[in-house]
């Protein structure tokens, strides 16, 4: 076991996929040379080599556009997207062309693509560089849709994603490739007291289908992924409530079986995600949650979320779910 932050277990991860399998390439803009705009790739094509590790123009579509003749050809490759805000120009490739490979050609062909992307805000990137667009590809059937939120599942995730034979869109959460930081509007991070995760050394996996309970509670279920399952974890500790806290992990497919029985088991339900609120990935979930568990809930499902409004810069704080805003809809749904 080694204590790692995010940046550095995802580099392992594919520092580890790159000596395991040949057919692993990684590309993307910046990801070789200079390793990265997050130095996740660093190192790496000096000890891979060019071919396998290389830079790539700065046009998302045809980045995507050649991974999936890469994937359709036996290869499996890795393309960063610099930031997910610019995911956009390479999304038709990715929903119409990338995720219906599989059934368009009755099951003859795969394309085991995984596609990273940073995600999130929480690093003062104003408009273009802070939002969490995880909801428009959970509406894309072929896409498993992954959202990392420590070193450790960040590296296990990765791992089972570009194993995977079919494509995977794996966000990771900026703000916390260095560590949690929950934010604070009159401080700007260092990042360097921040708190890394123990990982092993080894190749490990997590199923991508696979939950994880990161807190024991029977009093209300809390439900997070990305930066805002650590923001869960103070907002539960804040409020004084006996809370369930789950990290999603993978929100396509995610684990029904262990939200329904935590929900179950508390009556209440709280979701947390930075995205906007209206079609979030929250409301599909309070939709799930409210057909499995009608005769359980003792109280409506509480959504905290970003606004429905463009990300904002200087205001970034009062956009983003804070602990405070999470304590209160938990004790809201004590109230009923």
């Amino acid at each position: 076991m080694t204590k790692m932050n995010m940046i550095a277990a995802l580099n392992n991860a594919l520092d580890l996929q790159l000596q395991k399998d040949n057919d692993v390439l990684i590309f993307g803009v910046d990801v070789g040379y200079f390793g990265g705009v997050f130095r996740v790739t660093d190192g790496l094509q000096e000890k891979h080599g060019a071919h396998r590790v290389f830079d790539a123009p700065l046009a998302e579509g045809g980045i995507a556009a050649v991974a999936m003749g890469m994937g359709l050809n036996g290869l499996r490759p890795v393309m960063e997207i610099q930031f997910a805000d610019y995911i956009f120009p390479a999304y038709d490739q990715i929903v119409n062309e990338i995720a219906k490979l599989r059934h368009r050609s009755g099951g003859e062909f795969s394309c085991p693509v995984t596609i990273r992307a940073p995600a999130g805000g929480g690093i003062k990137g104003g408009h273009h560089h802070s939002q969490s667009p995880e909801a428009q590809f959970t509406h894309t059937p072929g896409i498993k849709v992954v959202y990392c939120s420590n070193p450790y599942n960040a590296k296990g995730l990765l791992a089972s994603a570009i194993e995977s034979n079919d494509p995977v869109v794996f966000f990771e959460p900026k703000r916390c490739y260095r560590g949690p930081f929950y934010g604070d509007p009159h401080h700007v991070p260092t990042w360097k007291d921040h708190p890394k995760g123990e990982v092993p050394d080894e190749h490990y996996t997590i199923p991508l289908e696979q939950a994880d309970i990161v807190m024991k509670g029977d009093a209300c279920t809390v439900i997070a992924w990305g930066a805002m399952v650590h923001i869960a974890e103070q907002g539960i500790t804040d409020s004084g409530v006996n809370c369930e806290l789950i990290d999603l992990q993978t929100l396509i497919p995610w684990d029904r079986d262990a939200v329904v029985n935590s929900v179950k088991k508390t009556g209440r339900c709280v979701i947390v995600h930075e995205a906007p609120k209206t079609s979030g990935f929250g409301a599909e979930m309070s939709a799930s949650i409210q057909e499995r568990c009608f005769y359980n809930l003792e109280a409506p499902i509480e959504r905290v979320t970003g606004w429905d409004t463009p990300f904002p810069h200087s205001t970034e704080w009062d956009y983003l779910p804070s602990p405070q805003r999470i304590a209160d809809a938990i004790k809201r749904t004590q109230e009923e």
